[in-house]
C-alpha cells in the first residue's frame, strides 16, 4: 500500500509522531509548513494524496486548497483544522475536498483517512471475495435444494447482488467462479421449471406464484383500492439488477414500500407477457375469448396493439370503476410530451405508462455495432441502464408524480438474458422467428438441450394448428436454424435476448414506491 503523501501544516515539528506511524506503514511522507512552499511541491511532484491543515499564517488552507486545485485538480485532498464553524466546513466540501478531520487528530485516523481514499477499492475487493468465497457454498446448497419459486427469487437475489459487488473486482478468478455458479444455478433453475410449470395451471394449485396473468388483480388493484392515485409503470425488459442501479436515484423524493417478484408466463415475450398481464388471462383465454384482438406467431400483423383494450375489460369484469389513462412511449420524443401532459394523472385512480425503451436497447445492442461495444456485457448494459435513466424523461415523470402524492409501481412484463451457445433446430415455414422460443409443427431438435410442451393447452398456451408444440431455450442457449447456421451464430451470440427459460426473464421485480 506504499503512496507518496504532502503534508502541509505550520506546526508540522509536532506531527512527527504521526509521520513516523504513517512511514512504519510504508508510506513516503514530504512536508511543508506553508501554502507556498507546499504550492512548489506539489508542482515539482506528483503526489496521491494532499494532508491540509486549515488555519496557517499567510496563505490559509482554503486559499492553498483552490490553487491545489487549479495545478493538481485530480489529487484528494484531506483538511484538518481546529476550527469547527459550519462555513469553513462548507466551504472545504463545496471545494470537493476528500475528508475532513478535526485536530486533535491521532494517526489512525489519519491512518482510516489515507486508507478510505487512496486504498477503498482494493479493500473493498479484497472483502468481498473472502465473503464470496464464505458464502459459495452456502449459495450451492441453497439451489440444490429449492423447491418453491419464492426459494428461487432468494437465490436470484443473492446471485444478482454478488454480480454487482463484485463487476468491479481485480480478481478475474472470483468473477469466473461467480459466472460459473450462475450458469449451475439456471441449469437447476431450468430444471425445477421443467418439473412444475404444467402444475401451476391446474386448478386449485396452492404453490403456484403470482404470474403474469394474476399479477394486476393480485398485486396492483388491491393497492389502488387502498391508495387511489396509483402510477403503474411498465418498463419492458426490466431486470431486478437493473432496478439496483437506478433505485438510488429516486431517494430524494421517494421512498421503497416493498420489492418483491413475480413470475412471468412462457414464453418470456411481449405477446405472451404482457397481453396476459393486462388481460388478466392467459394466451389460451384471450385468444377464445377475443380472437378477434389474438395473432399467432405465424400471423401477420402487431402482436401487442390491445393492451389497454385488455386492460379495460379485465377492470369491467372485477368491477373495479377506476378513473384511468394508459399511455404507451415507444418513441424518444413520447416522454417528453407526457411530462407537459401530467395534469391529467393529478386525478386518476390508476394511471398506466408503458416504457419501452430498454427493448429498445437491448434490440440495438444485436443491430448497432456501437452499442455492442458500449454495453459489452452485463456490467456495461447496467452501466448504461442507470446512465438513460438517469438522464430520462421517465425519472421526471416519477418525481413530478411521487411529489403530488401518487404512490409508484414499478415492475416489467419479462425479463432479458446474455446468450452466447447456440442450439440447433428445425422447422417449417410457419415456425415462429424468437431465439429464444419456437412455435408450430413438425420441429426437430435434441430433447436434452431444450424445455419442450408438447401439449400447449396444458399450460394455457394457444395452438396455431392440432399438432403445435412450443419448444424453450434454457440458460444461456440460443436456437438456431442450420441453414446459414455460422452466420447467425456471430450475429447473436453475446446478446441479450428473452422468450425462454431462465431466472433473468421469468423473475421479474414488482417494486412500490411511496410518496415523501
Amino acid at each position: 500500500m506504499n503512496a507518496n503523501i504532502l503534508w502541509v501544516d505550520d506546526e508540522i515539528e509536532l506531527l512527527k509522531p504521526h509521520l513516523l506511524f504513517l512511514k512504519d506503514k510504508g508510506y513516503s511522507i514530504d512536508c511543508c509548513n506553508n501554502g507556498y512552499d507546499a504550492l512548489d511541491a506539489i508542482g515539482e511532484n506528483r503526489y496521491d494524496l494532499i494532508i491540509l491543515d486549515e488555519m496557517m499564517p499567510g496563505m490559509t488552507g482554503l486559499e492553498t486548497l483552490a490553487k491545489i486545485k487549479e495545478i493538481r485538480p485530480d489529487t484528494p485532498v484531506v483538511m484538518v483544522t481546529k476550527s469547527e464553524e459550519e462555513n469553513i466546513m462548507d466551504r472545504a466540501v463545496g471545494s470537493k475536498i476528500a475528508d475532513y478531520l478535526i485536530k486533535p487528530v491521532n494517526p489512525n485516523q489519519v491512518l482510516l483517512s489515507i486508507k478510505k481514499n487512496l486504498h477503498a477499492d482494493t479493500l473493498v475487493s479484497q472483502t468481498n471475495t473472502e465473503d464470496y468465497r464464505q458464502q459459495f457454498a452456502h449459495i450451492n446448497t441453497l439451489f440444490s435444494e429449492a423447491r418453491s419459486f419464492d426459494e428461487w427469487c432468494v437465490i436470484y437475489k443473492k446471485l444478482v447482488g454478488w454480480d454487482i459487488e463484485l463487476s468491479d473486482n481485480s480478481d478475474k478468478s472470483m468473477r469466473e467462479v461467480l459466472n460459473y455458479q450462475k450458469t449451475e444455478a439456471n441449469n437447476e433453475y431450468a430444471k425445477f421449471i421443467k418439473r412444475n410449470y404444467e402444475e401451476w395451471f391446474k386448478d386449485k394449485t396452492l404453490s403456484r406464484p403470482i404470474m403474469s396473468h394474476t399479477l394486476l388483480r393480485n398485486k396492483v388493484f388491491p393497492i389502488v383500492d387502498k391508495h387511489k392515485k396509483v402510477v403503474f409503470m411498465l418498463i419492458d425488459n426490466f431486470r431486478y439488477d437493473q432496478w439496483l442501479m437506478i433505485r438510488p436515484l429516486m431517494r430524494g423524493f421517494c421512498d421503497v414500500t416493498s420489492e418483491e417478484f413475480y413470475c412471468s408466463i412462457l414464453p418470456t415475450a411481449t405477446q405472451y407477457a404482457r397481453n396476459a398481464l393486462f388481460a388478466g388471462l392467459t394466451p389460451a383465454a384471450i385468444e377464445k375469448i377475443m380472437p378477434g384482438l389474438w395473432l399467432n406467431d405465424n400471423e401477420e400483423g402487431g402482436k401487442n396493439q390491445y393492451e389497454e383494450d385488455f386492460l379495460r375489460r379485465q377492470l369491467q369484469s372485477l368491477g373495479r370503476n377506476y378513473r384511468m389513462s394508459f399511455d404507451k412511449l415507444v418513441r424518444p420524443d413520447s416522454g417528453k410530451k407526457l411530462v407537459d401532459n401530467l395534469d391529467k394523472f393529478y386525478n386518476n385512480d390508476l394511471s398506466v405508462i408503458v416504457y419501452n425503451f430498454l427493448d429498445i436497447l437491448s434490440h440495438a445492442r444485436t443491430d448497432t455495432e456501437i452499442i455492442r461495444e458500449l454495453a459489452e456485457d452485463e456490467a456495461a448494459f447496467r452501466s448504461l441502464t442507470r446512465s438513460w435513466f438517469e438522464h430520462s424523461d421517465l425519472l421526471e415523470i416519477m418525481r413530478r408524480l411521487s411529489e403530488k402524492g401518487h404512490t409508484l409501481i414499478i415492475t416489467s412484463d419479462h425479463g432479458t438474458t446474455h446468450v452466447d451457445n447456440p442450439i440447433k433446430i428445425l422447422g417449417d415455414r410457419e415456425t415462429s422467428t424468437n431465439l429464444r422460443y419456437k412455435t408450430g409443427r413438425n420441429l426437430n431438435y435434441n430433447p436434452k438441450e431444450v424445455f419442450e410442451i408438447t401439449e400447449p393447452e396444458k399450460v394455457h398456451l394457444p395452438k396455431s394448428n392440432i399438432t403445435s408444440s412450443y419448444v424453450f431455450a434454457t440458460g444461456s442457449d440460443f436456437l438456431v436454424y442450420p441453414n446459414n447456421y455460422n452466420h447467425y451464430v456471430r450475429y447473436y451470440r453475446n446478446t441479450f435476448q428473452h422468450g425462454g427459460v431462465s431466472m433473468e426473464e421469468m423473475i421479474v421485480p414488482f417494486i412500490v414506491l411511496s410518496p415523501r
